[in-house]
């Protein structure tokens, strides 16, 4: 068992991928001393290290076993005579695809695979995201909305060539979230797909519908940790409303998706795995499921109601003024129609709360201003498989133009670029010796059960806030420094009202009360948005900035010299991309306290048309 301390040297690989891009410092490792500490585990560590592991292989084997929720594993699931009803899809389609799926070129994932004549499931997929597309069926959405004859016949004939043989890809095609994705698509295309369809297909669809859905209901409970959890419950609870002859698969899956939407969805509406988009795709499943319930007359669970109405205020938690999430913890790019549609279903489109402590983010507004901050602890090690060392890490915007964020995770190409996304260096905030803040557990046995979860990180994130003199104030502090290093990184912010100042404060201090501050070398990072331009100034500790709006913030961080060193950003729509970021360097014992600010040094330029503000 290998346990990674969240070094980051020889990840430069795939940096270089980007046109040659370095990130100097930014992603590289290689710091001795202090550092070296973090990687020497005590004997203790190792013990409860190897409990982890062992305990996910004994939940797995329960689960295989069917003792992990007998009703649910052994509820028969016979062929149904007929669908009683198909439920909506809430995810937009694209009828320009269709002509391309009827040309034999799917494009998924960033991949085209022209057919050549054959099934797209005969050929071997040119990666693990195209087949996962392609097998979840969720394109079948793209040709409902051509809605042509030919579309049909179409999209009749691609699934009928799956059932007779999934193919080269078989593998990924019977994982719990690609058969739960699957057996989804079916159920809301099928008005499309069954309309004029002939008895010989209508049949083997229920048949293979069926089949379906008892292999997944066998793997239900063994699936990972999060929303492929709740994914193939959510599928489960759609085939016993749509279904007919599934009343006691109904109460099953309902029964065990509400335990779990209690368990990961949070107090304030924030999910258990921490990453803001999952309230996303978990919405656009479970408010066609409510609407489901309504369609057969049905109540749905309180438990379901209560999680969507904790989540609909969450959606406006995160979002900054153009819209677009806050990167944490392996949330990317946002799909704006996938959020535009969930909105029209929140009755009641109030102000974002401030303060969400149970999911362990802070909000701070001034006057078109937002700060989102992550001061929460790493998941529970079974959920954190794709969480972030993001702990005390910012993003800071001013009206539509993002100015700080991380780095996030790229649409596609996410294993080229997980290790890097998820180390403290891809976040805005403090690292030291070039060590994340957590430890992620490197195991080839343990990751094919638990894929690669946190192990080990902050414990105790303590949080302040309030107000003074006219600005919003709050206040952090992290150990997820201490065990290695000694040391308990602080963060301050103060926003002021009018959204013009941001002030912020890092302090490194002893995890002793009364000790001196142990040495290490540190770089606080601001990672900038790909639009901002950076102009350095004559005075070595400042920086300007310009936004796409016309607006100017200066940078400034007194006594500590300012570098502007390359960075990527891989939340962009079309791919990672270049961008610049801030780095403030030292060593805790000659600068334990940093202070730096942002200062609007100049306003939008107004849109042609648009009324001015009156000269003061």
């Amino acid at each position: 068992m290998d346990e990674s301390g969240g070094r980051t040297g020889g990840v430069l690989g795939p940096l270089r991928g980007l046109g040659g891009l370095s990130l100097p410092g930014a992603f590289r490792g290689g710091q001795k001393g202090a550092g070296g500490r973090v990687a020497r585990s005590s004997v203790a560590e190792r013990a409860r290290l190897a409990g982890i592991v062992a305990g996910a292989w004994v939940r797995a084997l329960i689960a295989r076993a069917g003792g992990g929720d007998v009703a649910l594993s052994y509820v028969p699931v016979p062929v149904p005579e007929r669908l009683l009803i198909a439920p909506q899809d809430l995810r937009t389609g694209d009828a320009t695809l269709a002509s391309e799926f009827y040309a034999g070129r799917f494009a998924f994932a960033g991949k085209v695979v022209s057919l050549d004549g054959r099934t797209p499931f005969e050929l071997v997929p040119p990666s693990i995201e195209w087949a996962e597309t392609l097998h979840g069926f969720g394109w079948l959405r793209h040709l409902r909305a051509a809605g042509t004859t030919i579309a049909r016949a179409n999209a009749r004939a691609l699934v009928g060539d799956w059932m007779r043989d999934p193919g080269a890809a078989r593998a990924v095609a019977a994982r719990s979230d690609v058969t739960a994705r699957r057996v989804i698509s079916w159920l809301t295309q099928a008005t499309f797909l069954l309309q004029d369809a002939d008895h010989d297909f209508y049949r083997r669809f229920m048949r293979s519908l069926a089949r379906q859905v008892r292999q997944l209901r066998r793997a239900a409970g063994e699936a990972p940790d999060g929303y492929p959890r709740l994914l193939a419950l959510l599928a489960l609870t759609f085939a016993g409303l749509c279904m007919s002859d599934q009343g006691r698969l109904m109460k099953a899956a309902e029964r065990r998706l509400a335990e779990e939407l209690e368990r990961q969805i949070l107090p304030d509406g924030g999910p258990l795995s921490r990453n803001p988009g999952m309230l996303i795709d978990l919405l656009l499943d479970l408010l066609p499921l409510r609407q489901a319930f309504a369609a057969r007359n049905l109540p749905a669970p309180p438990e379901m109601m209560n999680a969507v109405d904790r989540m609909m205020p969450m959606l406006r938690f995160f979002r900054h003024g153009d819209g677009a999430f806050a990167h944490f913890n392996g949330m990317g790019h946002t799909a704006a129609d996938q959020l535009a549609t969930i909105l029209a279903f929140d009755d009641a489109r109030g102000a974002p709360v401030a303060n969400a402590p149970y999911s362990g983010y802070q909000r701070l507004e001034g006057k078109g201003c937002v700060l989102i901050a992550d001061t929460g602890p790493p998941p529970p090690v079974p959920a954190s498989w794709e969480a972030h060392a993001s702990c005390l890490s910012f993003e800071f915007s001013s009206g539509r133009c993002r100015m700080v964020v991380n780095c996030g995770v790229p649409a596609t190409g996410r294993d080229t670029w997980r290790q890097v996304a998820r180390a403290t260096a891809a976040h805005s905030t403090a690292v030291i010796a070039d060590t994340s803040s957590c430890r992620f557990l490197q195991s080839a046995h343990a990751s094919r059960i638990m894929g690669v979860p946190i192990v080990a990180g902050p414990r105790h994130v303590d949080v302040q806030r309030g107000a003074r003199a006219g600005a919003v104030v709050m206040r952090a502090s992290h150990d997820g420094y201490l065990a290695g290093f000694g040391i308990v990184h602080q963060r301050s912010f103060r926003l002021a009202v009018d959204g013009g100042r941001l002030d912020g404060e890092d302090v490194f201090r002893a995890g002793t009360e009364g000790a001196a501050v142990p040495d290490a070398p540190f770089a606080v990072r601001f990672h900038l948005h790909p639009t901002v331009r950076v102009e350095r100034l004559d005075d070595p500790h400042t920086a300007l900035l310009s936004l796409p709006n016309g607006e100017a913030w200066a940078f400034a961080a007194p006594h500590v010299t300012l570098a502007v060193e390359e960075s990527v950003y891989l939340a962009a729509p079309g791919g990672p991309r270049r961008t610049a970021q801030l780095v403030l360097a030292g060593t805790t014992q000659r600068t334990p306290r940093l202070i730096w600010t942002f200062v609007r040094t100049r306003e939008a330029t107004p849109a042609p048309g648009a009324p001015q503000r009156p000269a003061r």
